[in-house]
């Protein structure tokens, strides 16, 4: 899966691999990004961390797909989504960041709408959801601009480095992917 940012620059959707450790713990070593994440994405980043979300990353095709942000053969960011099971197993939560430098280039909303698209065509779900922390400007505007519905705040929902704040769901559905650019 591959596409051009607004530079130019073109950007692919891949697998990780051993290769990427390096510039994973480059880009994901950033307070910023690890401050908007759950607790299993560590501040500081360290190698060992990166070794482990690499081992992490390609395991369970089944339940999980997870993709390297690729420029110009350096990975810059992640992207992915988790099959729910049980009463949930009709949906995925998907997942991402994006390193620093490449902010506001538009990667991460070609990369959103890609993943969004391939996980409706490549599974039998029905909805995709993102639970972004409620203070995330950034990442509620990338999915409202991706076509996912806001559906409302979790109150308190979430402790994060010593502070209790909300939390907020969007979702976008299988019939409403037809419908994007």
């Amino acid at each position: 899966m591959t596409f051009q940012d607004k530079t130019g620059a073109t950007i692919t959707l891949r697998p990780f691999n051993n290769g990427d450790i390096d510039a994973l713990t480059e880009y994901a070593n950033n307070s910023k990004i690890a401050n908007n994440l759950r607790d299993g994405f560590p501040n500081p980043y360290t190698r060992e961390a990166g070794v482990a979300f690499l081992e992490d990353a390609n395991k369970n095709p089944e339940k999980q797909r997870i993709f390297a942000i690729d420029l110009n053969g350096e990975a810059v960011g992640s992207i992915g989504f988790f099959l729910k099971d049980g009463y949930k197993r009709k949906s995925a939560e998907i997942g991402y960041w994006l390193g620093e430098p490449f902010w506001r280039r538009g990667i991460a909303s070609k990369s959103l709408l890609l993943l969004t698209r391939l996980a409706f065509e490549t599974f039998d779900i029905l909805r995709l959801y993102a639970e972004p922390y409620a203070q995330n400007i950034g990442s509620r505007r990338l999915l409202e601009k991706c076509g996912y519905t806001y559906e409302g705040t979790l109150r308190s929902s979430v402790y994060k480095n010593g502070l209790i704040f909300d939390s907020c769901v969007y979702s976008i559905l299988k019939d409403e992917v037809e419908a994007l650019q």
